[in-house]
């Protein structure tokens, strides 16, 4: 396999990564004090972050909009190198 990458763009996918892992960690604990919760699935190399939302709420539709629109919302603009937020099930 060939690497495309030179070291800095690899070190600099690994910062990259890292602010997103601490990011959706925030986002977690905030989510936890209110019965719901978030797991990073996977960043593509377009810095598209893909996560999974979980609510416990009993209007779980409504809340999972909720929840992906203020978490996109959030790590984008935490994180301006995020070029997009997937909720994948």
């Amino acid at each position: 396999m060939v690497n495309i990458f030179d070291s800095k763009d690899d070190e600099m996918r690994k910062a990259f990564a890292k602010k997103v892992k601490n990011m959706v960690g925030v986002i977690r604990q905030n989510l936890q004090n209110h019965g719901g919760s978030i797991e990073l699935v996977g960043i593509d190399a377009n810095n598209t972050v893909k996560v999974r939302l979980q609510c416990e709420s009993n209007d779980c539709p409504e809340a999972q909009q909720v929840l992906k629109t203020g978490v996109r919302e959030l790590l984008r603009q935490r994180i301006p190198e995020v070029s997009e937020v997937v909720t994948v099930d």
